[in-house]
């Protein structure tokens, strides 16, 4: 039996990657199909319990980021093709259309553009240890969850699946993509969380940190893709019970990830089965964060 947890009902196209979410299909030499499934993922960690629906809310909110920040950097969105005819089976690309984005195939930076405006997750533990962030010197005596004095770019490496992304310095990211492309990314990678940033908070909800992935064109030139700003991808924070000090609710699946740290887990696979309410309560929270994102101020 076929189910969104898959992606196996995909048969006239070549699988060329499997993340711990997005399945990849090759369309030609130009272009890939990719489908959002319902696999739900914790520590870089696909967990054996997927979120119904998650796939289609996922490419919904990526497509809403992608045309409001269409003018800060082009994405990898290709809609000027047709799914049906992709496919050849029209009742199956109808199947699949809300979980589906069609895009250009770009050559991958190899890095997770992280971008942080407010000190927590991996970022407030660092702070604890060094008194820094991803060895960017903080103030003193900042709280968890404290906004941080300017918003901080804290590249990573892009694991593999099953593998733990590595923060890195700036300097070993400019080492792998050149100064000139690493200074690009981040301004576009702080631009584009302004905008969101600004627009969410008219909306009521603070987010706290998210992530990016860039390729380049055949022309060299930089585009945002994969997912943008999505609940897997950043923390979403309701404004209204925001207190610094403590780890704030949020629309995402941070309730699965504190769940996680009171088992003794060592974080790799296999990962651990998360109770049903759990998996209930993340997907109210990301109908939540759709709905108020897409909504008016």
């Amino acid at each position: 039996m076929h189910s969104p947890y898959q992606t196996d009902m995909i048969s006239t196209l070549p699988l060329v990657h499997q993340g711990k979410v997005r399945d990849s299909f090759a369309v030609g030499d130009d272009h890939l199909l990719m489908v959002a499934s319902d696999r739900l993922s914790a520590f870089d960690v696909v967990l054996p319990d997927p979120i119904p629906g998650k796939g289609e809310m996922l490419t919904r909110i990526s497509r809403f980021w992608f045309d409001l920040t269409a003018d800060i950097v082009p994405n990898h969105l290709a809609d000027d093709l047709d799914l049906a005819e992709v496919l050849g089976d029209a009742r199956l690309a109808e199947r699949l259309a809300p979980r589906a984005m069609l895009v250009k195939r770009l050559r991958p930076l190899p890095l997770e553009a992280i971008v942080r405006g407010y000190l927590i997750g991996s970022g407030w533990k660092d702070y604890q240890a060094t008194g820094a962030l991803c060895g960017i010197a903080l103030p003193e005596g900042l709280r968890q969850a404290d906004r941080l004095p300017e918003v901080l770019f804290t590249p990573s490496t892009k694991a593999a699946v099953g593998d733990h992304d590595e923060n890195v310095s700036f300097a070993a990211i400019a080492d792998r993509v050149g100064r000139e492309r690493a200074e690009q990314v981040r301004e576009v990678s702080i631009r584009l969380y302004d905008t969101a940033a600004r627009h969410a908070e008219a909306r009521g909800v603070i987010i706290a940190d998210t992530k990016f992935e860039f390729g380049l064109d055949e022309n060299d030139v930089l585009h945002v893709m994969d997912e943008v700003l999505t609940p897997d991808s950043s923390r979403f924070w309701p404004a209204d019970s925001y207190r610094p000090g403590t780890s704030p609710p949020s629309f995402d699946k941070q309730i699965v990830r504190d769940y996680l740290e009171t088992l003794d887990w060592d974080k790799t696979p296999p990962g651990p089965s998360v109770p049903a309410e759990l998996i209930d309560h993340t997907r109210a929270q990301y109908e939540e964060v759709v709905r108020l994102m897409e909504g008016a101020p």
